[in-house]
């Protein structure tokens, strides 16, 4: 019988008292709780519950505590957590159980707030660039947040741009002057909303987790124009792995661009009859909703089903060409999300999670022996990390011998 083999390398210790507000000291408070969200950074880590934020790093640096502004008439809560790095700018983003999209700086801040869609953000992903293969330093390209049947997505570009002005604003304040502290509401009227793009994607029912992998070519027959396209692939009860052909135009029938034109006059209209007629010098304390953005074309491409079997996890590798999907009856699915097509399937894997990473394997060539040589791109090879619960174990596999041998 052979015995099982441990590799761990020491990080450091994240223990201290605040874990206790998140539930430490129980056991598997940390895996089987499924209020607890974390979101790992290079030298950081950030836990979250339902209603606070613990941001601590390896060493014995200062820890944060995090309290976002939820509202307790809706009940809200924090439904996702994820980092953003842009360069030397590092943030939290934060998703909550009514739509809005929160970004706070390490000291607690709140940077930003909107409105993405009315409804449970279940996911907030950035795939980004990473300037180099041997450096931890990296950027985030785009920001996208997956709802029940939606999918938006957020330049990169707009994001850091806000965050630079947010940056020179709060350094531009006196050594001694505290920073000064903004509602939700007044926070909303001093930033400008971010443009972002916002697709339906539910013809094949109810997505549970959704990634968009990439831009993609326009559709034959179809004259070029400027926009660009991008494929999402999305899973769920319904449909194990659908995918998309995501636009950036708002296409409208004709009846809808007559409504879009009418029923805003039409109301308008009424409003102003309504003031003439009802003079109430009492004004309404309640806070108007957001407008919903509207929804921009999105074109169906594949779609495959097999009942019972449900997808349950959708992981994205950095450059976003593969993605390992997890379902309910406990394979893994390596798909090809430039051809659409699954290329290795494992089986016997309930529970399990998948994580993509960069490892050096050309370790034995003959620049290596030096003590000047570094690793170029050529050196590492892209695998997928399998941790199966069931069976205690965490496998790695190499995806380059995986394809060509």
């Amino acid at each position: 019988m052979a015995l099982k083999r441990s590799h761990t390398t020491e990080l450091g210790c994240i223990a201290c008292e605040e874990l206790s507000d998140l539930g430490a000291g129980k056991e598997g408070w940390l895996v089987e709780n499924p209020n607890i969200l974390c979101a790992l950074d290079t030298h950081s880590i950030a836990l979250a519950n339902r209603s606070f934020i613990l941001v601590t790093g390896w060493d014995d640096g200062p820890r944060r505590r995090i309290r976002p502004d939820l509202s307790p008439i809706e009940a809200e809560f924090i439904t996702s957590l994820e980092w953003l790095v842009f360069d030397e700018i590092r943030v939290i983003a934060v998703g909550t159980s009514c739509g809005y999209f929160l970004v706070y700086s390490l000291d607690g801040q709140l940077v930003h707030r909107q409105m993405v869609y009315p409804g449970r953000i279940l996911k907030i992903r950035v795939r980004g660039t990473k300037k180099d293969l041997t450096h931890q330093t990296s950027s985030s390209e785009e920001i996208s947040i997956v709802i029940r049947g939606v999918i938006a997505r957020f330049d990169g570009s707009d994001i850091q741009n806000m965050l630079q002005e947010w940056f020179q604003e709060t350094h531009s304040q006196f050594w001694d002057e505290k920073p000064r502290k903004r509602d939700s509401d007044a926070l909303e009227n001093t930033y400008k909303r971010l443009p972002y793009q916002l697709w339906n994607v539910n013809k094949y029912g109810l997505c549970a987790d959704a990634a968009i992998t990439g831009i993609m070519p326009p559709p034959l027959m179809e004259i070029q124009s400027s926009q660009q396209y991008y494929c999402a692939v999305t899973i769920g009860e319904d449909a194990v792995i659908s995918a998309y052909r995501l636009s950036e135009n708002r296409s409208k029938s004709l009846v809808g661009a007559i409504l879009s034109k009418v029923v805003p006059a039409t109301f308008s209209t009424i409003a102003s009859f309504s003031k003439m007629i009802w003079r109430s010098e009492q004004t309404s304390t309640k806070k108007s909703e957001a407008k919903t953005q509207s929804f921009a074309k999105a074109s169906p491409l594949t779609c495959l089903k097999d009942h019972p079997r449900k997808g349950e996890k959708l992981t994205l590798s950095p450059s976003g060409t593969l993605s390992a999907i997890t379902d309910s009856l406990g394979r893994i699915l390596l798909l090809d999300t430039q051809a659409l097509v699954v290329v290795r399937l494992w089986k016997g894997y309930r529970d399990a999670s998948c994580f993509f990473m960069e490892m050096l394997v050309k370790r034995d060539n003959a620049g290596a022996s030096s003590s000047y040589y570094e690793p170029s791109k050529s050196d590492y090879c892209l695998c997928l990390a399998i941790h199966a619960p069931r069976k205690g174990i965490i496998e790695v596999y190499s995806l380059f011998i995986t394809f060509f041998l």
